[in-house]
């Protein structure tokens, strides 16, 4: 196939790209800028220029592809203090390409997020929401589930629409993500936190897992479909502090709820959250079998803790 990638040149997007490259599709990225352009081209794709605002562009490319894989999110922007103005962005983004691919059959994949689905229970593919435990953010995670139910009723619309559920750790070499800013917290404050007990649990899975799960969502998910790409259902965040405290020789400690804000700053309010999701459905569905390293194992590799500083 031809595929649209937006975000293509992100910490997803770098692993999806050679992944449907590898398969033998050819992929046209979207590229914001001069160095992303350059790494599209690096990596065998071809480039459209352009942001999520250029709504114009994003049809025109829709249109002229055998399919698209939506990863573009303003994380930037979403995480510090305007999650509303990513979430609307996204969804904008979106309708664009619902509208032309509205009748063509042709596939739309979207990736989405797990953290806060079921807070305290192990969240399934069959779930909803209502993300009740990011509502201290604002209406904007309401806003991004509800442009994943969007995606999924594009299924009506003939589009073979799904969505990629992914964990709050996607993690691997080059992470810049939740766990390098636990590690950086860490460092700075001298202690490897975690709220309370630290028995919460965040799903976890490699970024080339989740690279795979996109382009077999791409080649076969039915339209409709939710997907999850958890490789380890739940690790507790007590266990990745206590692995960050052996590796930066730091001790590590229980930080009280109401403290939570100062310690951890912007990530207070993910922290704490108990979010374990299966991935079970999605294993019989697609036949996906995650073979990178669990998020311990690959934390103990020692990559997340090279001191850029030093």
């Amino acid at each position: 196939m031809r595929v649209f990638v937006t975000g293509a040149s992100g910490w997803i997007g770098s692993a999806v790209v050679p992944e449907l490259i590898g398969a033998g599709h050819q992929v046209v990225g979207l590229a914001r800028s001069d160095s992303s352009a350059a790494a599209l081209t690096a990596a065998g794709a071809e480039v459209r220029r352009g942001t999520l605002d250029d709504l114009d562009v994003l049809r025109s490319a829709a249109a002229e592809s055998d399919g698209v894989i939506h990863l573009a999110f303003k994380h930037d922007i979403a995480f510090s203090g305007d999650f509303q103005g990513a979430a609307d962005a996204d969804r904008r983004a979106v309708e664009a390409f619902g509208e032309a691919l509205a009748g063509s059959g042709r596939p739309f994949v979207l990736a989405s997020g797990i953290l806060g689905l079921t807070p305290g229970r192990v969240a399934t593919e069959e779930d909803t929401g209502p993300h009740l435990a990011l509502d201290h953010l604002g209406d904007g995670p309401r806003t991004r589930l509800d442009t994943a139910r969007l995606t999924l009723s594009l299924a009506s619309r003939d589009v073979r629409s799904s969505v990629v559920r992914l964990p709050p750790t996607v993690h691997g070499e080059g992470d810049h993500g939740f766990m390098a800013a636990l590690i950086g917290i860490a460092r700075a404050k001298g202690v490897s936190g975690h709220v309370g007990d630290g028995t919460n649990r965040w799903p976890a899975g490699h970024r080339s897992d989740a690279a795979h799960l996109f382009r077999l969502a791409l080649e076969k998910a039915p339209a409709g479909s939710v997907l999850h790409a958890t490789a380890e259902e739940g690790v507790p965040i007590r266990t990745v502090a206590e692995v960050i405290g052996r590796h930066l020789d730091v001790p590590v400690a229980t930080v009280a709820p109401e403290a939570a804000a100062e310690h951890f700053g912007w990530l207070a309010g993910f922290i704490a959250l108990d979010s374990p999701a299966s991935s079970t459905l999605t294993r019989e569905l697609l036949g996906w079998q995650p073979a990178g390293p669990g998020l311990v194992d690959d934390l103990d590799k020692g990559h997340y803790f090279h001191d850029t500083a030093e």
